[in-house]
C-alpha cells in the first residue's frame, strides 16, 4: 500500500520523539545512579565522621573505655535513619561493636589489611562492593580512622548501606516520575505533531490537486500562497507556470485559428476560381484574369509556408546565423529600390541613405528580410505624399538602424501587441490585405537571434519609427610588429 507524505512524515518525526526520550531515558538513568552514588557516600561520609567523633570522645571522657551502651544509643538511632550499618573496629580489623542484630557478620571476619591501611593513609575509604568478602552483595562502604585528641589511631569506624535495595528504589521511583513525565510529553508532542503535518501537508495537497487539473488542461486553477518559505515558492511556481500554460495554450488556439483561417481564405478562392474556369462559369476572355488573382494567392500561400518554417527553426533553436561584416546601408538602398514602383505611385520622400557605409556583423540574409519587412510595413502605411525616413546611430558595442515613415501612427494601445504572431492593428486590417501578423514577430526573432533588440515610437497622426540594434563589426586582432632583417 502506497504511504502518504503525511503518514511518511508522521511516522518519522514520532520515532524521532520517541527514539530521543528513549535517549534521553537513559542518559537519565546514568546521571540518576551517578547523583545516587556521590550523595550516599556523602552520606555515609558525613555519619561516619559524626561517628568517629563521638567515639573519641566517649572513649577519652570514660577514661580510655569505650561503653558500648552509649555507643548503641548514639549509633542505632543514627543507622535507622539513614537505612545503614554502623561497626567499629578495632585497628586490626576486629569488629568492637555493631549495629546490626546477631547474628552479626563482622563479629566472624576482620577487616583486610589493606583497607585499614588505606583508611589510615587517606583519611578515608569508599568503595561499592563486599568489602573484601564480608558482605555477599555489593554494599556502599564508608570508613574512617577514629583519632584521639593524641593524635593516636582509636580504630575505625564503617557504615555500610545495601547497593540493590537503596538504589533500586531510589531509581524506581525516579524511573516512575520520568515515565509519567515522557507519557505527558509524547501525547502533547503526537497531538501537536500531527496538526503540524497537517497544516504541513494542506498546501501540497492542494498543489498535487492543482497539479492534476493542470494535466488535464485546466489552467484557470490558482493556488493561494500564505507563506514566504519553500512551501510559498513552490506555489507561486506553480501559480506562474500555469499562468504561462494558459497563455501558451491560448497562443497555440489562437495560433491554429489564424493558420486555419489563412491557409482557408486562398485555398477557397484558388479551389473556386479554378472550379470556375473548369465547369466554364468563367468566360474565356476573363481566365488570364482570375489565373492571375490564382498566382497571387498561391504566391501568398507560399510565403506564408516559408514564413512558418523560418518561425518554426527560430522557435526550436534550429535557425543558425552565419555572420560576416556588411553594409546595412547598402541592404537597405536595395531594398527600398525594389519598392521603387509603390514609392513613386504614392509620392513619398525618402530620406537618410546618403549616409556612409556602415559595417555591422550580422547574417545579411536575416537582416535583408529584417529590412525588407520593415521597408514594407513602412511604404505600406505612410501616407500619401509623406516620408521614409533612415537613420544610423552607432556606440561602443551596437548600431542602432531606425525606419520611420509618417502617416497615422500607432496607438498606445497597440504599441506593446505590435510584436505578437498574427498581431494585426484594425488599420492594417484595411491597408494590409495579403499579411498575416508574422512579419514584424520574425524581425524581432531575427533581431533577438543576433543579441540585438528591437523599438518601436509612434505619435498617433504623425509618425511612427522602428529601431533596431545590431552588434558592431569585431575589432581585427593586432598582428605582432615583424622587422626585416639586413
Amino acid at each position: 500500500m502506497q504511504r502518504s507524505i503525511f503518514t511518511k512524515y508522521f511516522t518519522v518525526s514520532a520515532t524521532m520523539v520517541i527514539a530521543s526520550i528513549v535517549v534521553l531515558g537513559l542518559v537519565f538513568l546514568v546521571f540518576v545512579s551517578q547523583y545516587f552514588k556521590n550523595d550516599k557516600y556523602q552520606l555515609l561520609h558525613y555519619n561516619a565522621q559524626r561517628a568517629a567523633t563521638e567515639v573519641a570522645k566517649d572513649y577519652e571522657e570514660n577514661n580510655n573505655n569505650i561503653d558500648k551502651e552509649t555507643l548503641s544509643n548514639f549509633f542505632e538511632p543514627m543507622a535507622k535513619s539513614i537505612d545503614t550499618t554502623f561497626f567499629l573496629t578495632d585497628t586490626q580489623g576486629k569488629t568492637i561493636y555493631c549495629t546490626d542484630n546477631s547474628p552479626c557478620v563482622h563479629t566472624t571476619q576482620t577487616v583486610q589489611a589493606t583497607i585499614l591501611n588505606s583508611v589510615a593513609q587517606d583519611g578515608s575509604f569508599a568503595e561499592v562492593g563486599r568489602l573484601g568478602g564480608i558482605y555477599k552483595k555489593s554494599c556502599y562502604t564508608v570508613a574512617v580512622p577514629v583519632v584521639l585528641s593524641n593524635g593516636s589511631t582509636l580504630g575505625f569506624i564503617f557504615t555500610s548501606a545495601h547497593v540493590a535495595k537503596q538504589q533500586n528504589n531510589f531509581i524506581n521511583e525516579m524511573l516512575k516520575l520520568f515515565l509519567i513525565s515522557s507519557v505527558g510529553v509524547l501525547i502533547i508532542t503526537f497531538i501537536a505533531v500531527y496538526f503540524v503535518s497537517v497544516q504541513m501537508m494542506k498546501p501540497l495537497r492542494q498543489m498535487s490537486i492543482a497539479a492534476q487539473k493542470f494535466g488535464k488542461g485546466e489552467f484557470n486553477t490558482r493556488l493561494e500562497i500564505t507563506s514566504s518559505d519553500e512551501t510559498g515558492q513552490l506555489a507561486m511556481a506553480l501559480n506562474n507556470m500555469a499562468q504561462s500554460l494558459s497563455v501558451s495554450e491560448s497562443t497555440r488556439r489562437s495560433f491554429i485559428a489564424n493558420i486555419s483561417h489563412e491557409l482557408k481564405t486562398p485555398m477557397t478562392s484558388i479551389s473556386g476560381f479554378i472550379d470556375g474556369i473548369l465547369d466554364g462559369t468563367i468566360p474565356p476572355e476573363k481566365e488570364r484574369h482570375y489565373l492571375n488573382i490564382v498566382s497571387d494567392e498561391t504566391k501568398r500561400l507560399s510565403r506564408l509556408v516559408r514564413t512558418m518554417l523560418n518561425l518554426s527553426r527560430i522557435e526550436a533553436g534550429e535557425m543558425k546565423i552565419n555572420t560576416s561584416k556588411i553594409n546595412i546601408v547598402d541592404i537597405i538602398c536595395r531594398t527600398v529600390f525594389s519598392f521603387e514602383q509603390q514609392i513613386d505611385k504614392k509620392h513619398l520622400t525618402i530620406n537618410g541613405l546618403d549616409h556612409d557605409k556602415v559595417m555591422v556583423e550580422a547574417d545579411a540574409d536575416l537582416i535583408h528580410q529584417v529590412v525588407y519587412n520593415l521597408t514594407e510595413n513602412a511604404v505600406k502605411f505612410v501616407d500619401e505624399g509623406g516620408y521614409i525616413e533612415f537613420s544610423f546611430n552607432t556606440d561602443n558595442q551596437n548600431t542602432l538602424i531606425g525606419i520611420k515613415n509618417s502617416g497615422t501612427g500607432l496607438s498606445k494601445e497597440e504599441i506593446p501587441k505590435i510584436f505578437e504572431r498574427f498581431y494585426k492593428t484594425d488599420k492594417s486590417r484595411g491597408l494590409d490585405k495579403n499579411g498575416v501578423g508574422l512579419g514584424l514577430y520574425i524581425v524581432r526573432s531575427v533581431v533577438n537571434l543576433h543579441g540585438g533588440d528591437i523599438t518601436v515610437s509612434s505619435v498617433e497622426g504623425e509618425y511612427s519609427e522602428f529601431v533596431f540594434s545590431i552588434p558592431n563589426p569585431s575589432p581585427m586582432p593586432k598582428s605582432p610588429l615583424k622587422f626585416k632583417k639586413n
